[in-house]
């Protein structure tokens, strides 16, 4: 941990997650996309191709995704908007329909940070409120939620399609505390990039948790993160701390 705790008097009773580089490992699970969401965009020029990645904040070279840039932050829409205006010839409508298919069908060979089914249950049973909040498409999220076992223990699901609004605005997160019963103060948002905790902060999110496991780094994340973490494996102890904090 990097900071310490806010001083809090609300228990957390929900946490709301976004997905990539958070519940997925960045790198793993979407260099290869958006090596081919750039590929489909170029329509087979293969040095627009390149340009294409470059502007999206990928380095076509090394594979790593520059933190909050388009790739790492954009939705399907707002990538290909911004693809056509690097100089893809694809109609933007055409392009944002192929590119959330190719989301949808990502969830086939996304890498989880951790046992994901096990952590889920393991939140569950402490009496937590779980949704996720992701720029990608609602149906992406619930293929990967299916795929990895732990659908059945999510209360809310919100993609940038799902009518709540899309990151940073604090739509996603009033929409799950609507659905739970919650106030914002009573929810930690997790997230791996700076839309993620501006969400938590626009809605008044009572803790804002950032991860390691995305794009973000200690430097990018700690000004608007309430504390940074290595990734989701340490939520349980951080849980546990906060629950001591607001008992002491």
């Amino acid at each position: 941990m990097s900071q310490t705790l806010p001083q809090n008097s609300t228990p957390i009773a929900g946490i709301l997650f976004d997905k990539d580089g958070t519940l997925l490992r960045y790198e793993e699970s979407w260099g290869p996309v958006n090596r081919e969401a750039a590929r489909i965009a170029s329509a087979g020029n293969a040095a627009l191709e390149t340009q294409l990645l470059v502007a999206g904040g990928m380095d076509p070279v090394s594979g790593q995704t520059r933190a909050d840039s388009l790739l790492a932050a954009g939705n399907a829409a707002e990538i290909a908007a911004g693809f056509v205006a690097a100089g893809s010839p694809v109609d933007v409508d055409d392009l944002t329909r192929e590119l959330d298919a190719l989301f949808v069908r990502s969830a086939d060979y996304a890498v989880p940070v951790t046992d994901l089914a096990i952590l889920f249950r393991k939140l569950k049973a402490r009496g937590l409120r779980l949704g996720i909040a992701s720029s990608d498409n609602e149906q992406a999220i619930r293929q990967t939620a299916l795929r990895f076992g732990f659908l059945d223990d999510v209360d809310f699901i919100a993609g940038y399609d799902s009518g709540f609004g899309v990151k940073p605005h604090a739509g996603m997160l009033n929409g799950f505390c609507e659905t739970v019963g919650l106030q914002p103060i009573q929810v930690a948002m997790v997230g791996d990039n700076n839309h993620d905790m501006h969400m938590g902060a626009n809605a008044g999110a009572g803790l804002k948790v950032a991860v390691l496991s995305g794009t973000g780094s200690r430097e990018t994340l700690a000004a608007a993160a309430d504390i940074v973490i290595d990734d989701i494996t340490g939520l349980e102890h951080l849980l546990s701390a906060t629950d001591q904090a607001t008992t002491a």
